[in-house]
């Protein structure tokens, strides 16, 4: 199980080695849904009284003996409605368990919560978690674990502060990296073991930060913005 940081002087921007496998980086770093009800409309209809004299609804005299007819035959309105709507019948769809979320998401969330356990306790406000800081941990544990190496910084040159900014967020401010360790448990004890990890997860200042696990021998990353 191996831990390590690095050093960076905000002012030259060089980088100095802490001793052995332990040192520090630092650097720089809505939406409302509307529903529309619409309610079943009713409507009303009236049925007119016959004019004065005119006779009632009623069954009428027969035919006279002439066979004519004995007076008016009664006048009859129909009026047509909608008829109530019968509830449909429910609809039962099968229900399917969600798989777990993946065991590096599962820890790299139980790192955040570990962290800011610590700096509550330091006095310190939690650390957010942003996606674009956790979308640069992703990739360089998998570079890491990829490539077979163990650092800082890529082969290319490439540092925390670079991919940071590559993914987005203008205000990269730290970096711990580990190697081995299989529980978020831990990977936060041995970083807090650590003085200049300590130092990066204490850090009032930050202010977000992103975790990334890469199960390929287990390489973690946990970078820090402001």
């Amino acid at each position: 199980m191996v831990i390590r940081c690095a050093t960076v002087s905000a002012r030259s921007g060089k980088r100095s080695a802490i001793g052995g496998l332990l040192g520090l980086l630092l650097g720089a770093a809505g939406v409302g849904s509307i529903a529309l009800l619409v309610g079943p409309t009713a409507s009303t209809t009236s049925q007119q009284d016959p004019p004065p004299g005119a006779p009632r609804s009623g069954p009428g005299p027969g035919p006279g003996p002439s066979g004519a007819p004995g007076g008016p035959r009664p006048t009859t309105a129909t009026t047509s409605g909608l008829a109530p709507d019968s509830p449909a019948p429910a609809s039962s769809s099968p229900t399917f368990p969600q798989d777990p979320p993946p065991l590096d998401v599962v820890q790299a969330d139980r790192v955040v919560r570990l962290v800011n356990q610590a700096r509550g306790a330091a006095g310190c406000a939690a650390l957010g978690v942003d996606d674009r800081v956790v979308t640069a941990a992703r990739a360089h544990s998998a570079d890491m674990a990829s490539r077979g190496y163990f650092a800082h910084t890529s082969p290319e040159g490439v540092d925390f502060a670079t991919r940071m900014r590559e993914a987005g967020h203008p205000r990269p401010a730290g970096e711990n990296i580990a190697m081995g360790q299989r529980s978020a448990e831990d990977v936060v004890g041995a970083w807090l073991d650590s003085e200049g990890h300590r130092r990066n997860i204490l850090d009032c200042s930050f202010t977000t930060t992103g975790v990334g696990l890469d199960t390929r021998g287990w390489y973690w990353t946990q970078n820090f913005g402001r």
